[in-house]
């Protein structure tokens, strides 16, 4: 039986992306999935929607930092105070898109990932930024994050996830279906499972709503 594809589009600068990250390992192998990381600029999805990220209303921030912190005590992974939040993430999600196998992109978005989030390391620094992918066997990143088929490489990646409907990050793409957040992998296994409560008939009962109020 072949793996099904599970397309992960993330965002370092998402600490919710950061635990569901290394949740999807146990999970991929549990369900058969082969998963391919998909670097996902959450500014930009903002822009389009003309939404602020939850780091950017105070009592939200907050929140999301305690939430995550007891996300990442249960799936016993650390999570310190990040160098800064938010910051810049296109030089981490252009080296993410650099040329190199599967294995080696995989080990990459890890060590992405805890410097950023369990490390404290400024990966808004493509000087950073270099040193890691370095790290993961990934060489000259500094120049090649540089390179303007790699910026537009990022540009097609987010257009892509637009058109797709992914309007935040973490979201798990398998199929036609979505699925946004670190608490809907229950819903994403039941999905997997073949056991969906989700008709079609349901959504086009709720695509027929109309709204009465405006504000």
């Amino acid at each position: 039986m072949s793996e099904r594809v599970l397309g992960f589009h993330f965002d370092y600068i998402s600490p919710y992306s950061y635990l569901a990250w290394h949740r999807l390992g146990d999970f991929a192998q549990e369900h058969d999935l082969h998963v391919e990381p998909k670097p996902t600029l959450l500014a930009a999805l903002l822009n389009r929607l003309g939404h602020k990220g939850p780091g950017e209303i105070p009592p939200k921030r907050i929140y999301m930092f305690k939430d995550c912190l007891r996300g990442a005590a249960e799936l016993d992974v650390p999570f310190v105070p990040v160098s800064s939040h938010p910051f810049n993430p296109l030089a981490s999600l252009r080296a993410t898109l650099l040329d190199m196998d599967h294995d080696t992109r995989h080990r990459l978005v890890t060590k992405l990932f805890n410097a950023t989030w369990a490390e404290s390391r400024d990966v808004g620094s493509p000087e950073v930024v270099a040193e890691i992918c370095a790290d993961a066997g990934v060489p000259d990143a500094l120049a090649r994050i540089k390179d303007p088929a790699i910026k537009k490489r990022l540009l097609d990646a987010n257009n892509e996830a637009i058109e797709r409907g992914v309007f935040g990050v973490p979201t798990m793409a398998v199929d036609d279906e979505l699925f946004w957040g670190t608490d809907s992998f229950p819903h994403l296994a039941r999905y997997l499972d073949g056991d969906d409560p989700v008709r079609p008939e349901d959504v086009e009962g709720w695509l027929a709503v109309r709204a009465t109020a405006k504000r």
